[in-house]
């Protein structure tokens, strides 16, 4: 099993709290979860008005084995919040919430943000990243091509 340690994450934050020209519009701070009831390998909380994020990252079972990949990703969403507050109020104002279709545009567009993050993400590791070795933690949970088609009828 995989554990994130502080000593290896907090150079890895504040390097790419400084490419990411995060270091003088935000106060963020980096907490490793011990809960095993946190099932994400990273989150991140945003207070917009004080400017303060908290990026919390899966200390004991992180699904990702690169730190320095996940942490970017992370940060890359506060990168983007105030898009992706923009997006999320303008389908507030077109679709009722809990109907199918504010549900079908809600869950389209958190698809599409996670994808543009990752890319990104994986973009500027590529680009300025100690560790450019991509995480496939995720991939190893998923089922293979033959186990999701199991049990189906031969076409």
């Amino acid at each position: 099993m995989y554990e994130y340690k502080p000593e290896i994450l907090e150079p890895i934050f504040e390097k790419w709290r400084k490419i990411l020209r995060l270091t003088e519009s935000w106060d963020v701070r980096l907490e490793l979860i011990d809960d095993p009831g946190f099932k994400k390998t990273g989150d991140l909380k945003i207070d917009t008005t004080d400017r303060k994020a908290i990026i919390m990252l899966n200390a004991k079972n992180p699904r990702q084995e690169n730190p320095e990949e996940v942490i970017c990703h992370e940060l890359m969403h506060l990168k983007l919040y105030p898009l992706d507050q923009l997006t999320e109020d303008l389908i507030l104002a077109h679709y009722e919430e809990g109907t199918p279709e504010y549900r079908a545009v809600y869950r389209q567009f958190m698809e599409h943000l996670e994808i543009t993050v990752e890319e990104m993400a994986k973009c500027w590791l590529g680009a300025f990243g100690e560790d450019k070795e991509l995480s496939f933690g995720r991939c190893r949970e998923m089922k293979s091509f033959d186990e999701f088609y199991e049990g189906l009828r031969p076409l």
